[in-house]
């Protein structure tokens, strides 16, 4: 049930005291002991608040001699690119980080302390390093200090290898597993004062190579040309200084609605539980930018480290990421004729069927595979996928060439996308998206959230087939019940039922002690309900078993 306040300004009581969460940063130790203070890497790295003990100078200091040992380890010996958001815990955390790199020797490339770099920025500039140098430099890999939408309490850390995308499990449980331990015994860190590091750090110039490469994956000209009214909201995060920058060089008729840093986030709208989050697909996050989506021809937001978008048109208001991503997949399918001929369009299992529907009608592969965009990494490296996008308005595509642009979410550039659509066809997204439920049907889609201890999500994770003993589904025969994903083959981490015109998901939490549920039906609401409804006591049934 939505907060009472949900979508108003948030009040004062509401902020966050940015010094007490400073302050606890450097002055708690964490419990090794304790699980809740342990390092845990979810699909996103590590992420928690210094006032939790969660996310302390102690973590970030053994994270990052972890990472050096693994990248040594790895042979990953070139330069690590360093990058942060906005939050009020990440430039402390990315000093941490240059202390402990540069004492390892690590050659450290980083904005600087007053600048802040999106995910997809910092991508872009690893997968540019090792296409370019690739015979003449070891591989560069990186790291992100964000906990990206997350309120502003917390702070998040995560490792990027050489590919550019975010780490795979194998690499993030041996780095947590690590981390831990020098948590324990912290001897073995290695740790220069700033004050000495940082003059051993690269600047590195993240923002202009990455605005100007824009045009080489977005008709830019088409824009202009249309002259397309953009009012792009940063909701305080990294991309601030990208989409001023956009505005003043690429010649593009753009406003940022909301220029303002602050790490209170106090000019954002509570989210749908009454927390300050920068959620670029919640109404209510995004509650100021869709009331005002009159005043431009479409409107777009970002979380704080920018590899999220939120689309707002001035007839439909902010859409749902599953009906942009249906829009965005036809028209890149259908607009870009250097892509290979044979790629394959790359969706997490909970992501909407209204995909599956678009792949069949345009005769492109369908790449289904778990939650998390590092299962995208491979096919947006070789090609072999020209679009990956998943439900939590995350996604990237291929150049107009057909080859790598990142290897992580990239929320300016679907921000950018749909402007090119409207150029191009004349008409909103959400206007492609009418058509699109005109052809294929219209789909109820949910995701509900329940609570369950570390031992039920473990169950839950350890699901097979023959743990779900029904064999229909709200009144339709069930057709597959999968525990591993039909794209890639690999674990779900829980499971998906699905039937003809309807399908539910179950998996825990990465990051918290809950399970979410997704569902979704092609027939109506009711059915959804009925979906959801059996899908819970299904998943009650196994987890108090």
């Amino acid at each position: 049930m939505a907060h009472a306040r949900a979508g108003q300004p948030a009040l004062p009581e509401d902020l966050i005291n940015v010094d007490d969460v400073l302050s606890a940063y450097h002055d708690i130790v964490p419990d090794p002991t304790d699980p809740d203070q342990q390092v845990v890497f979810g699909t996103s790295g590590h992420r928690g608040s210094s006032l939790d003990g969660a996310f302390n100078d102690a973590h970030i200091a053994a994270i990052t001699q972890a990472i050096v040992e693994y990248r040594t380890e790895q042979g990953f010996v070139g330069p690590l690119y360093l990058g942060k958001d906005t939050h009020a815990l990440s430039l402390p955390a990315w000093r941490t980080a240059i202390e402990v790199l540069v004492a390892n020797g690590v050659d450290v490339r980083a904005e600087r302390e007053d600048e802040y770099t999106p995910t997809p920025a910092l991508s872009r500039a690893i997968v540019v390093h090792n296409r370019d140098k690739a015979d003449t430099e070891p591989p560069a890999d990186g790291i992100v200090v964000t906990p990206s939408h997350n309120p502003p309490r917390d702070g998040g850390f995560k490792y990027n290898p050489p590919h550019g995308g975010p780490a795979d499990t194998d690499a993030t449980s041996v780095i947590a597993a690590r981390a831990n331990a020098l948590i324990a015994d912290p001897a073995p860190i290695k740790r220069l004062p700033y004050e000495q590091a940082a003059p051993q750090v690269t600047r590195f110039d993240y923002r202009t190579p990455y605005c100007h490469d824009l045009a080489n994956i977005i008709d830019l000209d088409a824009i202009r040309t249309a002259g397309v009214r953009i009012g792009a909201d940063p909701m305080g995060g990294a991309s601030v200084q990208y989409w001023e920058y956009i505005a003043e060089h690429l010649g593009l008729d753009l406003t940022v609605v909301n220029p303002v840093v602050d790490p209170t986030w106090r000019f954002m709208t509570l989210d749908t539980d009454g927390k300050i989050r920068m959620d670029c697909s919640s109404p209510n996050a995004m509650a100021s930018l869709i009331r005002n989506r009159d005043r431009f021809d479409l409107s777009t937001g970002n979380d704080a480290d920018s590899d999220r978008h939120g689309i707002v048109t001035p007839d439909a208001g902010l859409m749902n990421p599953n009906a942009y991503l249906s829009v965005a997949i036809r028209y890149l399918y259908t607009h870009r004729p250097q892509w290979p001929a044979d790629c394959g369009i790359g969706k997490t299992l909970v992501s909407s069927s209204m995909i599956d529907r678009v792949a069949e009608d345009i005769g492109r592969t369908l790449v289904e595979v778990p939650v998390g965009f590092k299962w995208f990494v491979p096919g947006l490296s070789d090609g072999s996928v020209g679009f990956g996008g998943e439900e939590s308005a995350g996604a990237s595509f291929l150049t107009l060439d057909g080859s790598t642009w990142t290897t992580d979410k990239d929320g300016i550039l679907l921000d950018l996308l749909a402007s090119e659509i409207l150029a191009v066809t004349g008409r909103t997204p959400s206007q492609l998206y009418a058509d699109l439920v005109a052809r294929h049907g219209q789909p109820f889609y949910a995701r509900t959230d329940a609570d369950a201890t570390r031992e039920q999500k473990a169950r839950l994770k350890a699901l097979s087939p023959a743990d779900v003993t029904a064999d229909t589904l709200a009144g339709e025969p069930i057709t597959a019940i999968l525990t591993e994903a039909p794209g890639n083959g690999a674990p779900i981490g829980g499971l998906k039922v699905t039937t003809e015109h309807a399908w539910f998901a179950a998996r825990p939490s990465g990051t918290e002690d809950k399970y979410k549920i997704y569902a979704e039906s092609m027939i109506s609401a009711e059915h959804l309900a009925q979906v959801q409804q059996e899908a819970q006591a299904l998943v009650s049934a196994v987890l108090s078993a």
